[in-house]
């Protein structure tokens, strides 16, 4: 039985190498029934952290991580830009068929597909960077297609009973600094996470609910990566963002 798990495991792998759209929710079948032959089996094998315990060298893909107490995920793992071992928690296209008008619990445990647009989960974001200390980059195809960056030294979640709240650090790029701002209404820094059924805004509405997506917002937003359309960097492109993308490793320096 446990050679039959392996195989099934393995018919995974090979899908995500050819190229086959392959789900986020494929593995939470360990969430729900951790004791289930293939989780067993899973458990015997030695998987990477996040993407930067994957080998050097590899090519970006997907790849199956397991982060320190949590059974194992597939994620997309970025291998080509700054010396790879990028993790991918976000990805969207102006021209997404995604809503991003989810729950909390799908925000949670994540959604869409990952060799296109996706969320990788508030869950699994908090659980991965509890486990070091990490950095992240902020990717934006502005209105022009122009790829800009913006680099935060320090990135973490609090869990979910703090609301998934983010943390940054220092800012560096090409991109104006829009996650962070001395303006309360477009702070982005320290603010908890909300979606359309669970408002930790500050404002007096639901800021969730009428600009489209979960977010870190406050009153309301400068920066709007999780909506159909609409994508948005604060002055850079307002609403008309081609692409975004979010990605996090272990900081260099702390």
């Amino acid at each position: 039985m446990a050679a039959q798990c392996l195989l099934l495991l393995a018919c995974v792998l090979v899908l995500a190498a050819a190229g086959h759209s392959i789900h986020i929710q494929t593995l939470n079948i360990f969430k729900k029934s951790p004791s289930n032959t293939l989780a067993s089996a899973l458990k015997k094998t030695s998987w990477p952290k996040d993407c930067s315990e994957v080998s050097a060298g590899s090519p970006s893909g997907i790849y199956i991580i397991q982060p320190t107490g949590l059974h194992p995920i597939v994620v997309y793992c970025e291998m080509n830009v700054t010396d790879g071992g990028w993790t991918v928690i976000q990805r969207n296209w102006q021209s997404t068929e995604i809503t991003w008008a989810e729950s909390w619990s799908t925000y949670k445990y994540g959604f869409g597909n990952l060799h296109t647009k996706y969320w990788l989960g508030t869950e699994y974001i908090h659980q991965i960077s509890k486990q070091k200390v990490y950095q992240v980059r902020f990717v934006i195809w502005d209105a022009a297609n122009n790829i800009r960056f913006a680099d935060y030294n320090l990135f973490s979640l609090e869990d979910e009973s703090h609301g998934y709240q983010q943390r940054l650090g220092t800012y560096w790029g090409t991109a104006e600094d829009a996650m962070d701002s001395d303006d309360p209404r477009n702070v982005h820094n320290n603010m908890k996470f909300s979606s359309k059924d669970r408002d930790q805004d500050t404002y007096r509405g639901n800021c969730a609910s009428h600009s489209g997506g979960g977010w870190w917002y406050s009153v309301c937003y400068s920066v709007r990566l999780n909506v159909r359309g609409g994508i948005t960097w604060g002055s850079l492109c307002n609403g008309n963002c081609k692409a975004s993308a979010i990605l996090i490793k272990p900081a260099l320096y702390h």
